[in-house]
């Protein structure tokens, strides 16, 4: 991996921590999400209906669509980390 390239998926990693944040109203500074922590249960300690907000979030975000029943689900939203690479591979804007 190219410095370059840690450095966009650092900036995405960042910003998709903002945008959860923000969305679900945490009481964590976006930079204080750990991007290896598992976001589902303990970790960030998000539940089902937070990670549906978060795919909305980020449906309307990114041009995005991630599906309730899709069997990734589990390995996209395992951390941030996984999410935002999810996000760069897939994204359209």
């Amino acid at each position: 991996m190219t410095a370059e390239h840690a450095a966009f998926d650092l900036a995405l990693e960042a910003e998709v921590a903002s945008l959860i944040v923000s969305a679900l109203n945490l009481e964590v500074a976006a930079g204080e999400v750990d991007p290896v922590a598992p976001l589902y249960g303990e970790g960030l300690g998000l539940d089902s209906i937070d990670i549906l907000e978060i795919a909305l979030v980020i449906s309307k975000k990114y041009g995005l669509q991630i599906k309730a029943g899709d069997k990734d689900n589990i390995r996209i939203f395992a951390s941030l980390r996984n999410l935002a690479a999810h996000i760069a591979q897939h994204r359209q804007s």
